[in-house]
């Protein structure tokens, strides 16, 4: 069986370095990028099971990379689990409602 692919989407290396390597101890495939400009061309390219996405990011953050990947029939159904130290109820229903 092929092993399921996680995109990990997170500025900071030392948390992106942490995840990736606790995802791979745990058996998945993990591809790492470090900005939203990344995020959307490797989610096309390796058309991930999951992605763990910072809300956070420089330049397109993660709600727009949600946003723009929901907006695509390829991979519109892809399940994305956001990672952010935001907890104000508005951030909340805003990711929900993504």
């Amino acid at each position: 069986m092929a092993k399921a692919t996680i995109l990990v989407v997170e500025d900071e290396e030392d948390i992106r370095e942490l995840l990736k390597y606790n995802l791979e101890k745990e058996g998945f495939q993990v591809v790492a990028v470090a900005t939203g400009e990344a995020a959307l061309p490797a989610v096309r390219d390796h058309l991930p099971d999951l992605l763990l996405l910072d809300l956070m990011l420089p330049g397109i953050d993660g709600l727009e990379v949600c946003r723009k990947i929901r907006g695509e029939a390829q991979v519109r159904h892809l399940p994305i689990i956001m990672l952010t130290a935001k907890g104000e109820e508005a951030d909340i229903v805003t990711g929900l409602e993504l």
